[in-house]
């Protein structure tokens, strides 16, 4: 009965030890801010309150229902031949230190080094069932310009199988159309395959600007540069120059700029040494061809007065006469010897200028669009990174990241932050339970192989280094500590309490926990793995974290069974060295080891 109470109160220890190190994980992240803290603050504090609600019911619930249905087992376990091997090979382990710290330590840096060939993203492309379309009219266009455009569209949209249904919402400027697909297991293609090929389809139509607004999802949006500048002429050359290069860079279609929205303008511009001589003022000019093309300002019209309200009264030229530039030369100024054409004091011509003028930090900004189809973000803007107008750009032009990208180099900044916080967050948490600041890099020393297995999973399974694989990284953190705290805390156990060498201790524990460790590890994977493989719905978020996890316990796993009892003794003789090292410095015998 004592032996039974000292080995739950010794598993309770551990519990209370692997619940507080996944919470010492999960509550920095929680706390992230920007744009990343939004997708990881659910995470994290659902994460945190789910184990200390588990640890809640493993030391009161789990006890109490283990009391009234375990019984004594009638036989003694027996060693079976799985069991037999991996002491065997704990001994040679063991006994064969360096080799199997310098094979992990290769194994790891090779499986690290496939980190250059995953794809990176912000988030991996996802099949909602439906597809949105931006439709931009040229500017200065009527509502009747662009019907015949929306049912040409809608025409080649109905020709594709997979779509559903189909609606558009039509505005002056443009609007969108509205594509449900049918269900992902009744089309061969992918939602992101048919955007790419409803695109093609609709390339052609005359007087718009198509683009796809990713079904609503980040994973599949458009790539996006922003060239920004003070100079503005030099600012368009360099986004003209990089917008024929993206042109031909394979993957990337449908390259489009802001700078390329031209709408028609009337130019006014006043000849300096004929006004003078006249007497024209500019401010005179300014205000006879404002009123004779747009009226005058709210201010200063005249209003009609009704029972209920007044109605502006706007003067102005009929539209004939304003498209007409030669009633317009006609218009009279006034001048210091009389009214004057507006010919004889300025050169009057139609011209073309920006739709719009944006800035970003007061400087004039452009922005380049491109659809990316399947390829990774990360990927799309390594290529974009590698044009000769990105390498070389002009004095005053800077690239800002904005969009996706921008989430996602906050995203990765974010994660390496929280990962840093996170061990040091488990470091203390171990060092407090364990009175010891050595032995916990044992325990720690779990984490960069995990890493790696997740890294290797990736691969495999052809998947985005995303948030979902980051999310997936962040939680393999807190759970892979627990295989090397069970090994840890009995070995320390077993040698503190019952007087075992260290080798015997190592071997006992491995003994004792290999069988929870194996079993949990196959619980996770098995419940990670549905969401992996996709056996029913979409795995475009679920994927890469499913992987990330099941990648990282099998090399945790691993790493606990083989490596750790190994990295044990090396930390060990380490530190009662140090220990001897500093007892000679100040004259003190050090202390026997067992």
């Amino acid at each position: 009965m004592q032996a039974a109470t000292d080995a739950a109160i010794e598993i309770g220890l551990a519990v209370v030890a692997t619940s507080l190190t996944l919470c010492a994980v999960f509550i920095p992240v929680a706390f992230m801010g920007g744009i990343p803290g939004e997708f990881f603050k659910p995470f994290g504090f659902t994460a945190a309150i789910a184990v200390l609600f588990s640890l809640l019911v493993a030391r009161t619930l789990t006890p109490m229902m283990a009391s009234k249905y375990m019984r004594p087992a009638a036989h003694e376990e027996e060693t079976g031949r799985f069991k037999a091997w991996y002491l065997d090979k704990v001994r040679w382990v063991l006994a064969h230190r360096w080799q199997t710290i310098t094979a992990s330590s290769l194994a790891m840096v090779g499986a690290f080094s496939l980190v250059i060939f995953l794809p990176k993203g912000f988030s991996p492309a996802q099949d909602f069932g439906f597809v949105n379309l931006n439709v931009e009219l040229p500017p200065g266009s009527r509502l009747e310009d662009g019907m015949s455009a929306y049912d040409a569209l809608l025409q080649r949209t109905r020709k594709f199988k997979e779509v559903q249904h189909v609606f558009s919402v039509v505005g002056s400027r443009g609007g969108g159309v509205f594509i449900t697909l049918v269900d992902s297991g009744d089309r061969e293609r992918s939602q992101q395959q048919l955007q790419t090929a409803i695109l093609e389809a609709t390339r052609d139509i005359p007087g718009v600007r198509i683009s796809t607004g990713g079904g609503g999802n980040p994973g599949s949006g458009p790539l996006q540069i922003q060239l920004t500048g003070d100079d503005s002429n030099v600012l368009a050359a360099t986004a003209a120059r990089l917008e024929r290069e993206l042109r031909e860079v394979p993957g990337i279609s449908n390259v489009t700029t802001s700078a390329s929205l031209l709408q028609p303008e009337l130019v006014i511009r006043p000849r300096s040494d004929r006004a003078a001589d006249l007497g024209v003022t500019t401010a005179a000019i300014s205000l006879a061809t404002r009123i004779a093309t747009s009226g005058d300002i709210t201010n200063n019209l005249s209003k009609l007065n009704l029972p209920d309200r007044q109605i502006p009264i706007r003067v102005r030229l009929r539209d004939s006469a304003r498209t007409n530039i030669d009633q317009i030369r006609l218009l009279t100024v006034p001048s210091r010897s009389g009214p004057v054409p507006l010919a004889n004091v300025a050169d009057v011509y139609f011209g073309a200028g920006p739709a719009e003028i944006t800035r970003y930090n007061r400087s004039r900004n452009i922005s380049i669009t491109a659809d990316r189809g399947e390829m990774a973000l990360g990927d799309a803007m390594d290529k974009v990174n590698e044009l000769p107008s990105m390498k070389n750009l002009p004095s005053g032009v800077r690239n800002v990241e904005s969009g996706d990208t921008e989430i996602m180099n906050d995203i990765f900044s974010g994660f390496a932050l929280a990962m840093v916080v996170g061990i040091f967050c488990i470091y203390a948490l171990l060092v407090l339970l364990f009175h010891d600041v050595v032995q916990p890099i044992t325990i720690l020393s779990a984490l960069p192989p995990s890493i790696g297995g997740a890294v290797i999973a990736l691969f495999v399974f052809r998947m985005e280094l995303s948030l979902p694989a980051l999310m997936g990284v962040l939680a393999l953190m807190g759970i892979v500590t627990k295989n090397s705290i069970l090994l840890v805390e009995y070995a320390v156990m077993a040698r503190r309490e019952h007087g075992l060498s260290r080798f015997d201790a190592l071997v006992d524990a491995c003994s004792k926990r290999a069988r929870p460790i194996i079993m949990t590890t196959i619980a996770m994977a098995a419940g990670m793995l549905p969401m992996t493989i996709g056996i029913s719905g979409d795995t475009g978020f679920s994927g890469p974290m499913g992987a990330a996890v099941i990648g990282g316990l099998v090399a945790s796993t691993a790493l606990s069974l083989f490596v750790v009892p190994v990295i044990y003794t090396v930390f060990d003789d380490l530190e009662h060295g140090v220990k001897r090292r500093f007892a000679g410095l100040f004259g003190r015998a050090a202390q026997p080891v067992s």
